[in-house]
């Protein structure tokens, strides 16, 4: 009887470890996933250009490809490279990171750019095409969705993967596998409500048994290209902000501190002339202070970026991978 007494104690020892392993990854990937938010913000933001001309009836079933092929990239190919950076060459994730933040200010001063007149803006799909596209055209736009979500995806693992603490392969590993799974989700089940937002609004309007559901519906098919300019805002903020961000902090990781610690010594300073009065406000103002220099920073790094992303990076990129 002791020994059977013992096993269980050793079971519930071992059932209490699982279960604090799994609330350690939770956490670590929450976490992660949290510093990536500029990338997962675009990535929602620019796929759903991609389904626009096509009928409705195609949509969901092309937001399901990329989708499927955003996570197989994920696990397949990005989480192993990961994986082995991580535990054999360390010191070339802050240099990935700061070509992945360059990217992520370039891309989001060419559309604040773009939004000013200057320039044609690259981020995404034209959205050109006419309803009742050819199967050709939707698997050419399959494949550009697919690719940008290769260059985001890169980006949101690699971040994902310097937020994680220093541990064991497996538990990065996990970490890793659920940052990827839960991003996937959120981003492409955000994707296929919004595409399919109109649609419900306009079922609303036409069967809705009441005034208020065909108003809401009328409200809905009105609301959503408002929202999807919105979203376009944040997601081109986000990626300005973040960006930055990343960059500051793989220059001080690399030995460069001096913006980093500048920005820091602001915010210090910003928070610190706060009356007692609004000590609870210290989290609001050093968030803001510290998003709004990241900012500024990110976007004048993008926008003398653009010349070279144009002129340069954008042809040899062509070249590499041909459209279509």
């Amino acid at each position: 009887m002791s020994g059977l007494m013992a096993l269980l104690d050793d079971v519930a020892g071992l059932a209490k470890m699982a279960a604090a392993s799994v609330d350690d990854v939770a956490a670590q990937a929450t976490k992660a996933g949290a510093k990536a938010a500029g990338a997962v913000i675009d990535d929602a933001a620019v796929t759903p250009g991609y389904m626009r001309g096509f009928s409705p009836a195609r949509e969901v079933p092309m937001v399901w490809r990329i989708a499927r092929a955003s996570l197989f990239n994920k696990l397949v190919f990005l989480l192993p490279a990961g994986l082995l950076l991580s535990n054999f060459a360390p010191w070339l994730i802050p240099i990935l990171l700061l070509f992945g933040g360059a990217y992520l200010c370039f891309e989001g001063a060419e559309k604040v750019a773009h939004a000013f007149g200057a320039g044609k803006g690259h981020g995404g799909p034209d959205g050109s095409h006419v309803e009742g596209a050819t199967a050709k055209l939707e698997e050419a736009k399959v494949k550009g969705a697919i690719k940008t979500d290769v260059i985001l995806s890169a980006e949101i693992m690699t971040i994902a993967l310097d937020a994680i603490p220093k541990s064991t392969l497996w538990m990065e590993a996990a970490t890793l596998v659920t940052v990827a799974i839960g991003i996937t989700v959120m981003v492409y089940g955000a994707v296929a409500l919004i595409v399919k937002a109109d649609d419900l609004g306009l079922w609303m309007a036409r069967t809705g048994r009441t005034a208020l559901t065909r108003a809401a519906g009328r409200g809905l098919v009105r609301g959503m290209p408002v929202f999807i300019a919105a979203l376009t805002v944040v997601g081109t903020a986000a990626m300005i902000w973040v960006g930055g961000s990343i960059i500051l902090h793989a220059l001080d990781q690399l030995g460069w501190s001096a913006p980093y610690d500048w920005v820091h010594h602001v915010t210090v300073a910003a928070v610190d002339a706060l009356p007692a009065s609004a000590a609870a406000w210290r989290g609001v103002v050093d968030w803001a202070v510290t998003a709004t220099l990241d900012g500024v920073f990110g976007l004048a790094l993008g926008l003398a970026l653009i010349p070279v992303g144009v002129k340069l990076v954008a042809p040899l990129w062509a070249r590499i991978v041909p459209a279509g």
